[in-house]
């Protein structure tokens, strides 16, 4: 239906991000759906695809009655449903739970940016469909036992104060750091953890894609993920905390590519996006002295390692611009 109250920028902005990549999960869906071999996995994913297909057409259809063209995104090009499994079993579920963290982040956030009752029940009707796919992943991860779980601890007793800024201190040359909490742990674990699958991920782009220029980026992008989970099991093991376990699921040896190029280039781009952002939440409620210029060391190496990603799909192009403002200065010449 029409509305009154055209779309404010930053509602046609987040469109625009939201159909960018839906229509990317629909392709990764379509070969996952096509090469499953469980049937448990292939219901959640068909499950999925098919909410996918129908948020991906409301999109289109707040947009065309807004007289707005629509997004290329992702098409049936950018996808090979015929080639051979890229991964083992277990890692669509996983890499489909990893999906569903990103989107539950994003679409919270769009929510917040919306003004529209039509845009605001949108977002809303995105956020539980999404959380209700995490669920059903989670789930069936647990299943099979194949979903590592955090650490455990002791329950507290009772509520505690820091005493002095000793507690703040993480540097000391002479001295122990003292023992991380449980906030600090979270958000470390969390990163190892999406750092892995991430490197499975990657590692698979990387035997498979067809330019050169891309290859080599996505076996940096590999070194960088097993930088980041080494130096964060480090932190761990320096408090006696066991690092997530290491999944099962990983690429197999096929070399021919599901996926475009462009797909996959976008794809990291989103993990990189993501992986930002979690450093961002860890750097902030990370007191002890020493975490926050570990994560901002990391946080610094995924935006040069984005930032370069971005330069390629330039070049290629591969790079969808997102609408713009008007350019006042070039409509007054």
């Amino acid at each position: 239906m029409s509305q009154e109250i055209p779309l404010s920028s930053s509602e046609i902005a987040t469109l625009w991000m939201t159909y960018q990549q839906k229509t990317m999960t629909q392709r990764i869906l379509e070969y996952f759906i096509a090469r499953a071999e469980d049937d448990g996995a292939k219901e959640i994913m068909q499950d999925t695809y098919r909410q996918v297909v129908n948020y991906i057409e409301d999109i289109k259809t707040i947009l065309q009655n807004e007289g707005a063209a629509i997004p290329v995104g992702y098409t049936e090009k950018d996808v090979n449903v015929g080639v051979p499994k890229l991964y083992d079993k277990m890692f669509d579920i996983m890499f489909l739970r990893l999906l569903k963290e990103i989107s539950m982040g994003l679409h919270t956030l769009h929510l917040t940016m919306s003004y529209r009752k039509d845009m605001i029940s949108f977002y809303k009707k995105l956020t539980a469909f999404t959380q209700d796919v995490y669920d059903k992943c989670v789930d069936y991860l647990q299943e099979k036992d194949v979903l590592p779980r955090p650490p455990a601890v002791s329950v507290p007793k009772k509520a505690k104060f820091a005493e002095g800024t000793d507690y703040m201190d993480g540097i000391h040359l002479f001295s122990s750091k003292r023992v991380l909490n449980t906030v600090e742990v979270a958000h470390i674990y969390y990163a190892i953890e999406s750092n892995i699958l991430g490197m499975q991920m990657i590692t698979g782009f990387a035997q498979v894609a067809n330019e050169p220029e891309v290859k080599k980026y996505f076996v940096k992008g590999k070194e960088l993920a097993k930088k980041v989970v080494s130096n964060y099991s480090k932190i761990l093991l320096e408090s006696d905390i066991q690092t997530p376990a290491t999944w099962g699921a990983k690429a197999t040896e096929s070399k021919i590519a599901p996926f475009s190029d462009k797909l996959m280039m976008y794809c990291v781009s989103l993990f990189c996006s993501f992986g930002l952002g979690s450093n961002a939440l860890g750097t902030a409620f990370s007191l002890r002295g020493d975490l926050p210029l570990t994560l901002v060391s990391t946080a610094k190496d995924i935006l040069t390692y984005g930032q370069d990603g971005g330069k390629i799909m330039a070049k290629n192009g591969w790079l969808e611009e997102p609408p713009s403002m008007e350019d006042r200065n070039d409509l007054i010449k």
